[in-house]
C-alpha cells in the first residue's frame, strides 16, 4: 500500500491548485465521457423519431435511480475510506471497500430481476405514454440488464477517486464510453435495430467499463477488492448510510423529479417530453464538469479533514468554487444565444425545439448557483455532516422542485414546467448558503 502513503503526503502537503488539477482532470474527463455517451443515445435515437427520443428521456429517470444506488455505496464508502486513510487506519479502509462493493453488486442484481418483472408498470409510472411505451420497454429492458454493472462501476469509480487514484478510475469510464459511442450508431443505422440497438449498445458499454475498472481496482497502487475482506459490521453500514445518503437522496430525487417532469410535460404531447428530456441531458453534460471538479475536491477534503488540517479543506473549497463559477459563466455566454440550434441538433422538430430552447435558457441562468450548491453539498457529505448534506441534497430535486412542478404547471401551464428547475435552484441556494457558512465557521473555530 505504498501508493496510499504517497497519496497521504501529496494530499496533505502539496499546493492546493496542484492537487485539484491532478485529481479533478481525470474526474472531469470521466464525468464528461459519461455525459457524452448519454448524449449520444439521445442524439442517435433522435434520428429515429420523437417517440424514441421521449422514451430515452423517460428511461433517464431509471438510470438516475441506478446511478443513485452506485453513488450511495461508492460515496458512502469513499468518504469513510478517505478519512481513514487520512487518519492512517488502512485496514478499516480495505474492509470497507470490499464490503461496500459486494453489497452494491447484490443490490444491482435484485434491481434487475424486479425491474424486468415489472417492466410495463414501471415504464408507465416513469411517464411513458401509450405511443412512447413500445420504445420505452425495449430501451429500458437493456438498461435494467446493465444495472449490476453500472452500480458496480459507480462504486469502484468513487472509491478510487476518494483514494486519490482518479486517473485509474478514468480509464474504466473512458473505455465504457468509447465502446458505447461505437456500438450505438452501428446497431441503430447499420444493423437497423432501432431503439433496441441503442439500449444494447449502452449495455455493452457498461459491461466493458465495469470489466476494465475491475482490473484497475486490482492494481497494487489501489485498495484491493476481495470477498475475504467483507465484514458485515454495524460501523460500516452506519458509515455507508451517513456518507452515501446525500448521494442517494440527490440522485434518487433526480429520478423522481424527472418522472414528474415527464408526467407534467406529457399533458402537452410527446414533443414536450422530448424537449425537456434533451434539456435534462444538456444540463447534465454541462454540470458534469462541476461534478467532476467536486470529485477531485473530495479526496483532498476527506484526507485533510481526517488529518485535522481544516485550513486546507477551506482553501480547496474556495478554489473549486472560483473555477466552477468562471467556467459556467463562460459556458452560459456561449450556449445562451445558441440554445435553439443546440436543441435542433438532437431532434429536427419545431415543437421539440420551441419547448427545449425556452427551458434551456431558464436553466442556464441558475447554473452558477448550482455550482455553489453542488460543491457545498460535497463538502458537507465528505466531512460527515450528514444532516446538512441530506437537506441540501433533497432540496434541488425534492423539497423545492416537487411542490413547484405542481404549482407552476397548474398556474402557468407549459411555461411553468419550463421555468420550474430554475426557480428550484434559487430556493435551494437560499437553503444552502447558511449551512455552508456554519460549516466553514465550525472548522475555523475547531482549528483555533
Amino acid at each position: 500500500m505504498e501508493q496510499v502513503k504517497d497519496n497521504y503526503l501529496f494530499l496533505t502537503t502539496a499546493p492546493i491548485p496542484k492537487i485539484i488539477q491532478s485529481l479533478a482532470t481525470p474526474a472531469i474527463v470521466s464525468m464528461l465521457m459519461t455525459s457524452f455517451y448519454n448524449m449520444a443515445d439521445t442524439y442517435f435515437v433522435g434520428k429515429i423519431n420523437t417517440q424514441a427520443t421521449a422514451a430515452v428521456g423517460v428511461t433517464f429517470a431509471l438510470m438516475s435511480v441506478i446511478q443513485a444506488i452506485g453513488f450511495f455505496f461508492g460515496q458512502g464508502s469513499g468518504t469513510y475510506i478517505s478519512r481513514q486513510l487520512g487518519a492512517r487506519n488502512t485496514d478499516k479502509a480495505k474492509e470497507m471497500a470490499s464490503t461496500s462493493f459486494f453489497i452494491a453488486l447484490a443490490f444491482g442484481i435484485i434491481l434487475t430481476v424486479v425491474g424486468l418483472i415489472c417492466l410495463r408498470p414501471l415504464s408507465i409510472a416513469l411517464g411513458s405514454t401509450d405511443t412512447i411505451l413500445p420504445y420505452t420497454e425495449k430501451f429500458m429492458s437493456m438498461i435494467l440488464l446493465g444495472a449490476p454493472f453500472m452500480i458496480g462501476t459507480m462504486t469502484l469509480n468513487n472509491q478510487m477517486k476518494f483514494q486519490g487514484n482518479a486517473l485509474l478510475s478514468m480509464y474504466g469510464m473512458l473505455s465504457g464510453a468509447i465502446v458505447n459511442l461505437l456500438c450505438v450508431p452501428l446497431f441503430i443505422f447499420v444493423f437497423d435495430w432501432g431503439i433496441f440497438g441503442a439500449g444494447l449498445g449502452t449495455l455493452i458499454g457498461q459491461i466493458s467499463g465495469f470489466i476494465v475498472l475491475w482490473f484497475m481496482a486490482q492494481r497494487k497502487d489501489n485498495i484491493h477488492i476481495s470477498l475475504r475482506l467483507v465484514r458485515l459490521k454495524k460501523e460500516y453500514f452506519t458509515e455507508i448510510f451517513r456518507g452515501g445518503t446525500p448521494s442517494l437522496t440527490r440522485q434518487g430525487l433526480a429520478a423522481v423529479s424527472t418522472s414528474l417532469l415527464n408526467l407534467a410535460a406529457g399533458a402537452y404531447g410527446d414533443a414536450a417530453i422530448a424537449g425537456m428530456s434533451i434539456v435534462s441531458r444538456m444540463s447534465f453534460l454541462i454540470l458534469s464538469a462541476v461534478i467532476g471538479l467536486g470529485h477531485g475536491f473530495q479526496p483532498l477534503c476527506g484526507f485533510n479533514y481526517g488529518a485535522k488540517l481544516y485550513r486546507r479543506v477551506k482553501e480547496g473549497y474556495f478554489y473549486c468554487i472560483k473555477l466552477s463559477v468562471i467556467f459556467l459563466i463562460v459556458g452560459v455566454a456561449v450556449c445562451f444565444p445558441l440554445s435553439s440550434q443546440i436543441i435542433h441538433l438532437f431532434r429536427d422538430d419545431i415543437q421539440v425545439e420551441q419547448v427545449g430552447a425556452v427551458a434551456f435558457r431558464w436553466q442556464m441562468i441558475t447554473y452558477p448557483l448550482v455550482a455553489f450548491i453542488t460543491l457545498s453539498n460535497m463538502m458537507m457529505q465528505t466531512t460527515g455532516k450528514s444532516i446538512s448534506a441530506n437537506l441540501v441534497a433533497a432540496s434541488r430535486n425534492g423539497i423545492c422542485f416537487i411542490p413547484l412542478i405542481f404549482t407552476c404547471s397548474h398556474f402557468l401551464g407549459l411555461h411553468g414546467i419550463e421555468i420550474c428547475q430554475a426557480v428550484s435552484d434559487c430556493l435551494t441556494f437560499i437553503i444552502t448558503l447558511p449551512l455552508t457558512i456554519h460549516l466553514l465557521r465550525e472548522m475555523k473555530t475547531t482549528e483555533e
